[in-house]
């Protein structure tokens, strides 16, 4: 990686360094969660679109990338609450600190998907006010 790749991340606004964290943090808290035995995830799927989100976010310039740092996380946060109202499984391993490992992955996945949301709308927020006052 270059020194003018890593400055231009420096320059990322907030808004998109949270994002990106929140991006990272959801991803490793599902990978904890599957290396402690969850049998929520399938597959590495969902690890892996948010790796890639999180690394497109923070190196691709461009507006259509805010939206992306908004919709995949608020997707897979809207697809967590569906799967925890019908099965409860993502409930239990919320309240169920037996298995640590899958208790604080699950934490992870909490806390990472309500910080990429809240980052992607600033940055889509930020984006909408910086086009408004170029007008």
């Amino acid at each position: 990686m270059s020194t003018a790749s890593m400055d231009a991340v420096r320059r990322r606004s907030g808004a998109t360094r949270v994002t990106v964290a929140g991006l990272v943090l959801t991803a490793a808290g599902m990978l904890l969660q599957i290396s402690g035995g969850s049998t929520l995830y399938p597959s590495l799927t969902g690890p892996i679109v948010l790796a890639l989100t999180a690394l497109v976010v923070a190196f691709v310039p461009g507006r259509w990338t805010a939206y992306l740092g908004l919709v995949v996380p608020l997707v897979l946060g809207v697809g967590a609450v569906v799967a925890a109202a019908m099965t409860g499984d993502f409930t239990g391993q919320l309240t169920g600190p037996a298995n640590l490992s899958v208790f604080l992955g699950s934490l992870m996945h909490i806390v990472g998907l309500v910080s990429a949301v809240a980052g992607g709308l600033g940055m889509v927020v930020g984006r909408r006010a910086e086009a408004a006052r170029g007008r």
